[in-house]
């Protein structure tokens, strides 16, 4: 059986800059990428599943698009986020475990996708999400005419020359 990508499709864009096929991609391989190096059991068995497959479509898609792997610019994952996110997995007890054993795993795991998403990422101009961040955006709060604040949705102002 021959499976076909049309590179077309990737190109296809959500309407908020911060969201897209590739940074939920990214995002699931992160997730996975960080439960097999932490986690044991059912949990980790898997994320090695899901992450194999999503590794293997992020690769597909780099060669039909014929975009070469790139290392990334700047570290996604600094000390301070693999710290908090090590936390985040004690509190909810995914992993029990932890230390420079686990680190050094998701070091070389981190390296067999981050290459060709940072690729992916360059050519189709997407961004790529952060392990963590401070504020989750809600873009369902959002239009282009303004901000729901306490509920309320403010009008837009008018132009100027607009008669009604």
């Amino acid at each position: 059986m021959v499976c076909a990508i049309d590179p077309v499709l990737c190109y296809f864009r959500s309407q908020h800059n911060n969201q897209s096929w590739l940074a939920a991609l990214t995002a699931v391989l992160d997730a996975c990428a960080l439960l097999i190096a932490y986690a044991q059991g059912a949990l980790k068995s898997q994320a090695e599943l899901t992450f194999a497959i999503s590794r293997h479509a992020v690769m597909d898609l780099a060669q039909v698009m014929h975009i070469p792997p790139r290392p990334p610019r700047d570290d996604r994952l600094p000390a301070r986020a693999l710290a908090e996110l090590r936390g985040l997995l004690a509190a909810c007890r995914a992993a029990e475990r932890g230390g420079e054993a686990c680190e050094g795993k998701l070091v070389p795991l981190r390296g067999m996708y981050e290459p060709y998403v940072n690729g992916l990422a360059d050519r189709l101009l997407m961004a790529l999400p952060p392990w963590t961040t401070a504020e989750p955006v809600d873009n369902w709060r959002t239009s282009p005419w303004g901000r729901i604040s306490a509920g309320l949705l403010s009008p837009p102002e008018p132009h100027k020359d607009e008669h009604f």
